[in-house]
């Protein structure tokens, strides 16, 4: 126990506690300094005053047995006490390990330890409950023998090496044996329903908040598949996943898998199928660069989320001893099995037996890390919150410097540091960091940036643009005296700046690029983390000039969104934006990084995503790595995949509120977004919005499950809501993408999310021509495979309906002028590109005539939603000649183009009227008007 007097802010607070407690006693000083050090005692001990008592008990303090939480007889246990039982468990070992920590100064080996078995204990007592509360409605599953094949529990991350903290969040997966259907209920049902059972019973029953409070967080994004993947798989399932598509960084994850509970036969098939997919036969150096690469991600991740102070994730921090151990537990752990190990703390014993690390180096990690780890138990048991971030409130400073027995919270500052930089080095010595590229600029530039003389710069940048270098500069260097630049800013500025001028000298940059190249780190000035990015990293700086010579657009977006200054530090990457069929595993991927319960957070995310991506592809764009084409592919499918992510976070999120509509699970929602205009049509570009179009397959009389049920007619129109929010809010990183739902059936008057069937009769004998027009380049984006086909039936359908001919021409080329009189800025010497006599909008309009008019004699016309196909279709079957079909296909691929361009350079969408542009306008107006001729 820690001797010395409580501060005496904490020793009042301590008093003031134990008044409000147990006013008739006298005070006893171990429980004044649990009162001091935590919150969260103080809280549990005003519910449960009596377990004090326990506290006092020193023979009980020293027992380390794991008792059982739930009573033998588990059919017969409701819900609503096994919830109760299990939270109270926790509550009382958790009091119990803070006064072993705070009052008694356990060593962090045991209490780490112990956490871990009594976690176990109350994971493993929730499966068993859930389990049985399954079996007593559908059966059970049972091998050859009639043995009942319990649903296996996979522990991840610290509670798989038996290292979790005080506040740890839980990562499972969940698997069962075999395919074998249940015996004995009133039904027999699959496996995969059964289990699926178990394991969202399990999951209510450790994360769902109650009057009690909760057990766990539960996070389940570590299973294959993450979100999108089913919430337990067979045994088979999951070898054929890990052979055929797990990826790297499942490896790394899968090191720390450790099944929970009691032992079955079954757990040897488990760790025989995955110990291959984490080690190698071989030593596996490829790891080295994989980890580096993992650790840049997080570094980037410390940067977006703004972290300060973080003993796990900043330099020197709690990864990276997991990364050193982890790196070298991959590398050899194919050859010395005995660093197979979940633990990282056993597996650091391992690496000295083995003489990989010396001995020496070996002491020095362990003792640093266990030095974090006990800060970071501290900080948790303050008021059991999931935190690493040291304390900013003095009261939780006073707590931090007094359990680590330092004079202040300063000089445990210093401590701390003095440990961090000791990992830091040790981890920079297996893993490697990139090495820094700064260099020394030309003392020409510095001059001119300290003085703003541009006389030295005479042969160095064109003398043209001395005046507006020196104008730029006198610009930017008064936007500085509006923001606050700090000393350490300041000095790496001055660094900063002679380089960046030389480089844009050497790029031969005009005055107006060095304005766009300035206002980015104007908007960065205020955060050194960026300054020191650029001025570290020269190839980051000069792709930085590179591309908002480039593009206005990319330096406008840049500028917006800072945190994209991270993407210039892998040119490779930057340059080659992902496959196509990529984007969604991706957004996957980078979701797994996301606190799974923190909607901020999450649209945070998804925009960041988005502008990462956009970047990218702009990036391609602009050096012409990737045709106009290309681009809206590119920007189509990264929509595509923020709309399903987007729709799964919303899935989430209402279903934990209202339950699931019947008949719905989490792979068939019954639900669907169907895209028209550009996204239908995969014509995308940087700033396009979204006309979207929710629909459900759902009939209006049936419920969703949840005890509160809703109709699924209301279940769905809140999840429409829920989406228009998660896209429209306007958060520090912006909107999401505009949604406009304006063509749904009735417009703004109509409701936000319709009936499929409903939408088909609405498209058959109410719709207007023009939302007949509006479909021919309308497809579903989102939604299982029946919902997609029962969609490409209806539009089919209403495509090919015989119509008048004189009405669809009259309303076609009315609608047309109408918008033309409206939209267009045509003038003598400017063409509109989209809405002018001949542009984008006259070729469009002649394609959905086609359509229209055509498709009940030609059904081939429907097949296609892109402009340039379905012209091509229509020249294939002769209704257009394949003059024609040329001539409108190259006029609108050329609009475009230019259209693309002057977006992103901002010059708006309309273009000097050159002889070229002349002569095309005049043969599409000659088609347009052969074609629609009335």
């Amino acid at each position: 126990m820690h001797d010395v007097a409580l501060p005496t802010n904490l020793a009042q607070l301590a008093q003031d506690r134990w008044q409000t407690l147990y006013p008739e006693q006298v005070a006893k000083p171990e429980l004044l300094r649990l009162l001091a050090m935590s919150d969260f005692a103080y809280r549990v001990l005003q519910q449960s005053p009596e377990l004090a008592d326990g506290l006092l008990d020193d023979e009980q303090m020293k027992n380390r047995d794991i008792p059982n939480p739930l009573p033998d007889d588990l059919t017969a246990l409701s819900e609503h006490d096994c919830f109760g039982r299990l939270r109270k468990y926790r509550q009382r070992y958790w009091l119990k390990v803070m006064w072993l920590d705070l009052v008694k100064g356990n060593d962090i080996e045991d209490s780490i330890r112990y956490i871990s078995a009594l976690s176990e204990r109350l994971i493993d007592a929730a499966n068993c409950w859930a389990f049985a509360q399954t079996v007593k409605q559908c059966g059970t599953p049972l091998d050859e023998s009639g043995e009942a094949l319990k649903m296996m529990v996979i522990g991840m991350g610290k509670l798989g090496g038996a290292e979790l903290n005080f506040s740890s969040d839980i990562d499972l997966i969940f698997c069962y044996p075999r395919n074998v259907s249940t015996q004995g209920g009133r039904k027999s049902i699959e496996a995969q329903v059964f289990y699926t059972k178990v394991a969202q019973k399990l999951i209510c029953a450790l994360n769902q908040v109650t009057a009690d409070g909760q057990v766990f967080r539960v996070d389940m994004r570590l299973r294959p598949f993450g979100d999108s993947g089913p919430l337990v798989m067979s045994l088979s399932a999951m070898e054929d996943y890990y052979q055929d598509q797990g990826r790297e960084w499942e490896r790394y994850a899968m090191l720390k898998a450790r099944l929970l509970g009691q032992q079955t036969p079954h757990w040897q098939a488990f760790y025989t199928m995955l110990r291959p997919f984490v080690y190698r036969r071989y030593i596996d150096f490829s790891v080295i660069d994989s980890l580096r690469k993992m650790k840049h991600m997080i570094a980037q991740e410390v940067r977006r989320k703004g972290l300060v102070n973080n003993i796990k994730l900043g330099a020197g921090g709690i990864r990276e001893v997991e990364f050193i151990v982890q790196a070298l537990q991959m590398i050899r752990g194919g050859r010395d099995i005995s660093l197979q190990t979940p633990s990282t703390l056993n597996a650091l014993k391992q690496l000295k037996a083995l003489e990989v690390i010396p001995p020496d180096i070996v002491d020095s990690l362990q003792d640093n890390y266990l030095y974090l780890r006990k800060i970071e138990q501290y900080l948790q048991a303050f008021d059991d919150q999931q935190t690493q971030t040291l304390p900013d409130i003095g009261v939780s400073q006073d707590r931090l410097a007094f359990l680590m027995k330092a004079k202040s919270f300063d000089d445990c500052l210093a401590i701390l540091q003095k440990r961090m930089t000791n990992i830091r080095d040790e981890f920079s010595q297996v893993i490697g960091d990139e090495p820094l590229e700064h260099t020394q600029s030309d003392e020409a530039y510095t001059y001119m940036w300290l003085e703003g003389d541009t006389e030295q710069l005479l042969g160095k940048v064109d003398e043209s643009q001395l005046v507006p270098w020196k104008e730029a500069l006198k610009e930017f260097k008064g936007a500085l005296t509006k923001r606050q630049v700090g000393a350490r800013g300041a000095d790496i500025l001055d660094k900063l700046m002679p380089c960046l001028l030389q480089q844009a000298a050497e790029l031969g940059l005009s005055g107006n690029v060095l304005i766009r190249v300035l206002n980015i780190i104007v908007t960065v000035v205020s955060r050194t983390a960026y300054l020191e990015l650029l001025y570290e990293n020269q190839g980051a700086l000069k792709q930085l000039l590179f591309l908002t010579s480039h593009s206005q657009w990319i330096a406008e977006h840049i500028a917006k969104y800072p945190i994209l200054l991270d993407e210039l530090l892998d040119p490779a990457a930057l340059y080659k934006p992902l496959p196509l069929n990529a984007y969604k595993l991706e957004i996957r991927q980078y979701f797994l990084r996301i606190e799974q319960h923190d909607l901020e957070q999450q649209m945070e995310a998804l925009r960041q995503f988005k502008q990462t991506h956009q970047l990218r592809i702009a990036a391609a764009d602009a050096t012409n790595v990737l045709s106009i084409m290309k681009v809206s592919d590119h920007l189509t499918a990264l929509a595509e995949a923020i709309i399903e992510q987007s729709v799964n976070l919303a899935w989430q999120q209402m279903t934990a509120r209202y339950g699931q509509p019947q008949g719905s699970h989490e792979d068939a929602k019954g639900f669907a977004v169907i895209a028209y205009g550009k996204a239908g049509g995969w014509e995308l570009g940087y700033d396009s919005d979204l006309d979207l179009v929710f629909v459900h397959n759902r009939d209006g009389d049936s419920y969703t499950d949840a005890e509160k049920a809703i109709s699924s007619r209301q279940f769905y129109l809140k999840l429409a809501q829920r989406l228009m929010h998660l896209f429209n809010t306007r958060t520090a990183s912006g909107i999401l993408y505009e949604l406009d739902t304006r063509l749904r059936p009735e417009g703004n008057s109509g409701l936000l999310a319709i009936n499929l069937e409903s939408y088909y009769q609405y498209q058959l004998q109410q719709a207007w021509t023009w939302e007949h027009q509006a479909i021919v380049r309308a497809r579903i984006v989102y939604g299982q495979q029946d919902m997609r086909e029962r969609f490409m039936q209806i539009r089919a359908n209403v495509l090919k309906l015989p119509r008048e001919h004189v009405k669809l021409l009259t309303d076609v080329t009315s609608m047309r002028e109408k918008m033309r009189n409206h939209l267009s800025k045509d003038s003598a010497e400017l063409f509109d590109l989209k809405q002018g006599l001949g542009g984008m909008t006259d070729i469009e309009f002649i394609v959905q005539y086609l359509v229209l008019n055509y498709a009940e004699r030609y059904p081939e016309m429907v097949e296609h939603t892109d402009n340039v196909r379905i012209l091509a279709c229509a020249s294939k079957l002769g209704i257009l000649s394949e003059l024609e079909q040329s001539v409108l296909s190259d006029a609108y691929c050329f609009f475009r183009e230019l259209y693309h361009n002057q977006s992103l350079n901002r010059q708006g969408k309309c273009v000097a009227k050159d002889k070229q542009i002349q002569e095309m306008t005049e043969k599409v107006t000659e088609i347009f008007e052969a074609t629609l001729a009335n």
